[in-house]
């Protein structure tokens, strides 16, 4: 009999709050999280906005000394895994650190850590990089130091694939405890990246927005006049359980997650497959994985990035797997509020598509003026919808062609 898993506790640092709470009312309300970048000058760049955690105090979550030494990125992984932790009520002991394992995801890991020692080796020399820079920076030092916190001895890892990264880590965190492998996992991911070298890279693709004088309005899925995405920063942490070890300790249940798919574009570097073939796969992995159907999804939490090929892609995607339902079930994107969390992305979304769930109210589409007569679906537009959301499918796809979709379902017993 296949192992059922749900989630129990959720945490979450973002642009547009620290918290459930603080996130959910702003999504809800279509808040925006996008700003002027205020971490450096960026006068010289094309592109001068961005998705900052406002707000964020290291020192409300880890020891001094891991905040000196470790990159912010892991700061809001430790924060987010924290939250996820207390909010589930789940006491990791003796008797049960080895079947809790945890798996979290990151596109790139510490990269402004990497500048900061690159600066100071070119400047002061060799001796002036500290014994703590390579562990500050690598992406597997996350649930690295998650399970050094918390004494979770099972399954560890981390997933580096863009920005499906930390869908891809729930999923395999989800397969973990099918599996038999591990009966909680504590997974997610996180991401840090609004450096001056990130964003140069990311301008010189032409990549990013740069409706400078309107941040708030920048992040525009699916609407015609989309120019773009936003860089943004933070992440967020959930706590997976197998369905009787929840139960066996009267655990709050929000969902469960019930289908896991994965695939490749085969296509290029950074452009999505124009058909969408590979997000289709994805999505069908998914829906078999779930053992649904097209027409039992409510709700799609989509990729959404705000870019023209990507939206594009991702409708034609949608079309192809769910035929004429295609233009029934309401899709969202909250990268209009959020921006693109990158590695964090996954799952924040997936936060949200939970919440979805347990609120019975689709965040919005913020910013959307324009039909494009390419992106043609039932989106959920400038306004929370609500309405009774029993499942949910969240898209995840990276550069490099890297797809995640992930389907979660109101819990019955």
């Amino acid at each position: 009999m296949t192992r059922r898993v749900v989630i129990t506790g959720m945490g979450m640092v973002t642009p547009l709050g620290i918290g459930l709470e603080e996130n959910w009312e702003a999504v809800s309300k279509g808040k925006s999280g996008i700003g002027p970048i205020t971490k450096f000058d960026v006068s010289p760049f094309t592109s001068r906005i961005a998705g900052e955690v406002k707000d964020f105090r290291s020192e409300d979550f880890l020891t001094s000394k891991d905040a000196r030494h470790l990159d912010i990125f892991i700061h809001y992984a430790m924060a987010s895994a924290r939250m996820a932790i207390e909010d589930s009520k789940f006491k990791i002991t003796k008797q049960n650190c080895h079947m809790v394992g945890c798996v979290t995801g990151s596109g790139i890991g510490g990269l402004s850590t990497i500048e900061l020692y690159h600066k100071f080796l070119l400047e002061k020399g060799p001796r002036s990089v500290s014994p703590f820079f390579i562990p500050g920076i690598i992406a597997n030092m996350s649930p690295g130091k998650i399970s050094m916190e918390f004494g979770a001895r099972g399954p560890n890892t981390a997933i580096v694939t863009a920005c499906a990264a930390s869908s891809h880590a729930i999923g395999e965190s989800f397969k973990i405890i099918q599996r038999g492998a591990a009966d909680a996992m504590i997974t997610g991911g996180t991401e840090a990246c609004i450096t001056p070298l990130a964003l140069a890279g990311f301008t010189s693709m032409k990549s990013l927005s740069t409706r400078n004088d309107e941040p708030e309005k920048a992040s525009r899925p699916f609407d015609n006049e989309r120019d773009g995405f936003i860089i943004s920063e933070g992440g967020g942490i959930i706590i997976l359980e197998e369905l009787t070890h929840a139960l066996e300790r009267a655990a709050d249940i929000y969902a469960e997650i019930v289908g896991y798919g994965m695939s490749s574009d085969a296509y290029h570097f950074t452009a999505p497959d124009p058909e969408g073939i590979g997000a289709g796969l994805c999505i069908q992995a998914a829906l078999k994985d779930a053992g649904l159907n097209p027409t039992d999804i409510d709700c799609i939490n989509a990729h959404g990035t705000s870019t023209k090929l990507n939206d594009i892609s991702e409708t034609k995607a949608i079309k192809s797997v769910f035929g004429d339902y295609a233009f029934e079930v309401p899709v969202t994107s909250t990268k209009s509020m959020t921006g693109h969390i990158l590695g964090g992305a996954g799952v924040t979304e997936a936060i949200y598509s939970i919440l979805t769930i347990k609120n019975s109210l689709i965040p919005p589409t913020i910013n959307y003026e324009f039909k494009d007569p390419e992106c043609d679906l039932d989106y959920v537009t400038n306004k929370a919808r609500n309405m009774r959301v029993g499942t949910v499918l969240s898209n995840s796809f990276g550069f490099g062609g890297a797809n995640s979709s992930l389907i979660f379902k109101e819990y019955k017993p």
